[in-house]
């Protein structure tokens, strides 16, 4: 049974923001300080990528444990209440972002996920978005771009 009156509960849920959150602004502002230039949210593109490096054709997707269903993360827990409606927003969730990814990589893009709980290591993202995002140059001259 839910605490929050049903006011109360929508008033909170409102609040929860898809762009511009605490991780993905972490994950902008390491991209940034590591040298790479991005665009945001571009709506051409599908799943509408939270960070986009065109040139390099790679994406980032910086996800909610919670609402994306980090497996096996503590923050991926799942209601008590109002069961069947929560496993099917969840569900929906997995689903949409598993068909944008797999458009993407059809389409040519690499796309990283960033979850939530990896941007409070700030040492280890930083490595990891620097391994992602490095310059392929070695590829480009193999074959010839």
């Amino acid at each position: 049974m839910d605490i929050l009156a049903p006011e109360q509960r929508s008033r909170l849920m409102s609040r929860i923001r898809g762009k511009d959150t605490g991780p993905e602004l972490k994950v902008r502002q390491l991209a940034h300080a590591l040298g790479f230039r991005f665009r945001l949210h571009r709506r051409d593109l599908p799943g509408s990528p939270d960070l986009v490096f065109a040139s390099r054709r790679k994406v980032i997707f910086v996800h909610g444990c919670y609402w994306h269903r980090h497996p096996g993360c503590r923050y991926a827990y799942s209601p008590k209440s109002n069961v069947e409606f929560w496993q099917a927003k969840f569900a929906a969730n997995t689903a949409r972002d598993q068909i944008a990814m797999k458009a993407l990589e059809e389409a040519g893009w690499q796309v990283l996920v960033v979850w939530e709980c990896e941007t409070r290591n700030a040492g280890a993202l930083q490595t990891r978005l620097a391994n992602f995002l490095k310059n392929d140059m070695a590829k480009r001259i193999k074959h010839g771009n």
